[in-house]
Parts: C-alpha cells; sequence; structure tokens
C-alpha cells in the first residue's frame, strides 16, 4: 500500500514538474521527434546552445541522475523502511519504472501527442511526428537503462 501512495505522489508530482516546465514547448524542444526539431531549427526557433551533446547538457543530465538517485535512496529508506542495498535498489528501482512508464503512457501518448499546446507554430502540418507513440516508447525503454544507475545509487544511500 505504501508503494502504491509513494508511486501517485511521485506521478503526480512529475507531472506538475513537467506542466510547468511545458508553459513554453520550444524550451522542451529537444524531448520532441526528430523532424519537429528538424522542422524548428529551419524556422529558427531552436536554442543550440541547449542540445543534446554538449557538454552543459550532459551534465545536467548526470546531475538530475544523481539528485533522483539520491532522493529515491532517502525515499526507500525512511518511507519503505527498505534497509539493505538489494531491497533499496530494486524498490527505487521499481517506483523509476513506474513514473517513466506514466510519462510515456499517460503524459506522451495521450496529452502530448493531442494537445494542441504543444503543436509548435510552423509545425502543425506534422500530425503524424507529433502522433509517434513509438518515438515515445522508445523513450521508456531508455529511461529504464537510465534508472539502472539511479537506482544503484539510492541503494547506496539507503545502507548509509
Amino acid at each position: 500500500m505504501v508503494f502504491l501512495i509513494e508511486s501517485l505522489v511521485a506521478c503526480a508530482l512529475f507531472f506538475l514538474f513537467v506542466f510547468l516546465m511545458s508553459r513554453d514547448p520550444v524550451k522542451t524542444i529537444f524531448n520532441y521527434p526528430p523532424a519537429i526539431i528538424e522542422r524548428c531549427r529551419s524556422l529558427g526557433l531552436v536554442d543550440e546552445g541547449n542540445r543534446p551533446g554538449g557538454t552543459g547538457f550532459y551534465l545536467k543530465k548526470i546531475s538530475a541522475l544523481i539528485l533522483f538517485g539520491a532522493i529515491l535512496g532517502l525515499l526507500v529508506r525512511y518511507v519503505n523502511g527498505c534497509g539493505t542495498f538489494l531491497s533499496g535498489a530494486l524498490t527505487a528501482y521499481a517506483l523509476w519504472v513506474v513514473v517513466n512508464w506514466f510519462d510515456a503512457l499517460v503524459m506522451d501518448c495521450l496529452w502530448f501527442c493531442h494537445d494542441p499546446h504543444f503543436v509548435i507554430k510552423g509545425t502543425e502540418d506534422m500530425t503524424k511526428e507529433y502522433n509517434n507513440y513509438l518515438f515515445h516508447i522508445k523513450g521508456a525503454l531508455i529511461g529504464m537503462l537510465i534508472g539502472i544507475p539511479a537506482a544503484l545509487l539510492a541503494g547506496v544511500v539507503t545502507i548509509l
């Protein structure tokens, strides 16, 4: 029951975070399918300073991963009562996977793909790309891999 409540709260907090970040869809352009990014580049809407591949981009991602791993470790230790590395890592990973698939299925496939708010001016004709569910499912599979180091860090935090 604790894990269910924790999962619902985590999904709600993640939704709120994404909602606040997505007020200006162009600022989150690098979460869009590649064809939409390219169209936005041709329209001069893309800030290349935030593009994937730059040192700052990866530094932000690694910092966020460490922060999430530490927070997950504290949560599973003090909320779930995990006291071993294995129980902490597995519980943290399970929570990561729940939020990851909530993001892919609910937020991306149901919300992003169908909400006109996310359609950037000049890309209105790209309906097929906006409704590219496979893009989001692949992203969720990658997200599952990214969750492994965060869960391992959470396991370490659990035993500290």
